[in-house]
C-alpha cells in the first residue's frame, strides 16, 4: 500500500474495528507468559522462532502448533488446555491498556459505531475490557464461533461480521491491528487498516494502509479529535 498519514486521516470511517491482545490490552506479554509455562508444564521448551509464529493466532491454532514444533502432536489438546488456563489467570491479575488505547476509544465513541473482532473466546475479551474500564464504548465484540461458522483470523469472518453488526459495509469501516495474521484477516474482509505499534517483519505488513507506533500517536489522537460528533 502506498496510503500516507494524510491519505488515511483525511478519510472519515463509518465505524472502527479494533483488535483486542496488543492493540487495546497489553496482552501479548500474557499469552507470551503463558505458552511458556504450557510448555514448562510439560516439561517442554519452547523451540526457536516460536514466538514470533504465534504471534495473533487463535489459542486453537497455538496449541496445534506448540505440539508440532516439538514433535508431540498428542498433547495438542492438553496444551491447549493449559494454554488457555495460565492466559485467563494472567490478565485476571493484570489487565492493562496500551497506551493511548482509553483516550482515543472515549474519543471516537462519541462519533461513530465502535466494535472488537478478536481470536481470544468472549470471556477473556469482555473480562479484560470490563476490567479495563473500556467495555461499555463497545457496541458489539466479535470472537470465533465454530457454532455459527466464525472462523479465526486469518479468516475475514470476524471483521465481515463486525462491518455487518455496525451497520456498515466493509469498505466502509477502519480495523485497527497490531499483528500480521489480524491485517490479512481486516484486509480480506475489505476494511481499510491501521496497523500499530512495531512493524511486523514479514511480507504482510504492506497489508496495511498505515502504521503508526502506537495508540498513543499524536497524529492518530488528532484525527480523532477533528471527526465530528453526529
Amino acid at each position: 500500500m502506498t496510503t500516507t498519514a494524510r491519505d488515511l486521516f483525511e478519510w472519515s470511517p463509518e465505524a472502527v474495528v479494533f483488535d483486542c491482545d496488543g492493540t487495546l490490552m497489553d496482552s501479548e506479554r500474557h499469552w507470551q507468559e503463558a505458552r511458556d509455562q504450557a510448555f514448562r508444564e510439560y516439561g517442554l521448551q519452547p523451540p526457536s522462532g516460536f514466538r514470533e509464529q504465534a504471534a495473533g493466532l487463535h489459542y486453537e491454532d497455538c496449541g496445534r502448533l506448540m505440539a508440532r514444533l516439538v514433535d508431540k502432536p498428542e498433547l495438542a489438546e492438553a496444551l491447549t488446555g493449559a494454554l488457555l488456563d495460565h492466559f485467563v489467570a494472567l490478565v485476571a491479575e493484570d489487565p492493562v491498556t496500551m497506551p493511548g488505547a482509553v483516550p482515543l476509544v472515549r474519543l471516537l465513541s462519541t462519533r461513530l459505531p465502535l466494535a472488537v473482532a478478536s481470536n481470544c473466546p468472549r470471556v477473556v475479551v469482555e473480562g479484560s475490557l470490563e476490567r479495563a474500564g473500556l467495555r461499555r464504548y463497545f457496541q458489539h465484540i466479535v470472537v470465533p464461533d465454530h457454532g455459527d461458522g466464525v472462523r479465526p483470523k486469518p479468516c475475514p469472518d470476524v471483521y465481515t461480521v463486525a462491518a455487518r453488526l455496525c451497520g456498515v459495509d466493509p469498505c466502509g469501516a477502519l480495523a485497527v491491528e497490531d499483528s500480521l495474521t489480524g491485517v490479512e484477516a481486516a484486509r480480506r474482509a475489505g476494511l481499510r487498516v491501521l496497523g500499530v505499534g512495531p512493524r511486523p517483519q514479514g511480507d504482510g505488513a504492506h497489508l496495511a494502509d498505515l502504521w503508526l507506533p502506537g495508540l498513543h500517536s499524536p497524529e492518530l489522537l488528532d484525527w480523532a479529535r477533528t471527526m465530528p460528533i453526529p
